[in-house]
């Protein structure tokens, strides 16, 4: 099976968000057993925290799919670190999709969101449940998931403050996990 990632970057809590991660991997092995294709952008924050996560499943690959070239793209991410873990996430990938240019980096961004989605049997999103701050936010990204109908687990996580890079916490419900569609409706009791 092939999962996708989509969510925010800026998180908050982040021991909570892997430990719902870690029940998203047990529900993931039960309905589509076997290594996974993990699909992500590999943005900072949820993008990278899942693909690490569900990269542990023996046998599981990456395919990046980058909204721009990978050297314009590298250049979003501000520090030395995150530069570094970009680039050895991308060296371990099986394959990179550097997608073409846009007429701005948002619609690169919105770009890569559907083309994750349009690779993707399942969905997990690391999400605050509101619309997307800009175009191609995680909110636009979830949307058009659901509107595909898409299987999709959502780990709750706070966004940021808008504006800033200020990540916000929701409290009790920062690492809950919400199912829709997993198990697939045709593979309900």
């Amino acid at each position: 099976a092939t999962i996708g990632i989509t969510g925010h970057r800026f998180l908050a809590r982040v021991d909570r968000l892997r430990a719902g991660l870690d029940d998203v991997a047990i529900m993931l092995d039960e309905v589509f057993p076997g290594p996974w294709v993990i699909v992500s952008s590999l943005a900072e924050g949820a993008d990278r925290l899942v693909a690490r996560r569900l990269l542990e499943r023996p046998g599981s690959t990456l395919t990046a799919v980058l909204p721009m070239p990978a050297h314009q793209y590298e250049a979003d991410f501000a520090t030395a670190a995150s530069k570094a873990e970009f680039r050895r996430l991308l060296a371990g990938a099986d394959e990179v999709i550097e997608l073409a240019p846009r007429s701005d980096r948002t619609r690169c961004y919105e770009a890569a969101g559907l083309a994750v989605l349009d690779r993707s049997d399942a969905i997990v999103t690391v999400w605050d449940g509101d619309h997307a701050q800009g175009r191609g936010g995680t909110g636009g990204i979830v949307a058009e998931a659901r509107r595909r109908n898409l299987p999709l687990a959502w780990v709750h996580a706070g966004n940021r403050l808008p504006g800033t890079s200020v990540a916000t916490d929701l409290g009790v419900r920062q690492g809950m996990v919400t199912y829709e569609r997993l198990p697939p409706d045709d593979e309900r009791p």
